[in-house]
């Protein structure tokens, strides 16, 4: 898993700090104790563009489905009724 975890953790450097900063803290805080249906949404979003994941984080764009969406609330700290 360490190894995983390290080529994760490289994908989290972005071209904006403050996803670098989000996305870098959840995989040193939460990551290894997510479920599974957690980890394989954050690795999809890894494959999105920053501008998008930057949209999902703000909150102005809408995750395409549930698994993104309560994915982008763990890491934003935003309760389930926004």
């Amino acid at each position: 898993m360490d190894e995983e975890l390290g080529r994760l953790r490289w994908r989290c450097r972005r071209g904006m700090k403050e996803l670098d900063v989000l996305l870098i803290g959840y995989i040193d805080g939460a990551y290894r104790h997510a479920d599974p249906d957690h980890q394989e949404a954050f690795r999809r979003l890894l494959d999105c563009p920053d501008p998008t994941i930057y949209d999902y984080v703000l909150g102005q764009v809408q995750p395409p489905d549930a698994a993104l969406a309560a994915l982008i609330r763990r890491i934003t700290g935003t309760p389930n009724d926004r």
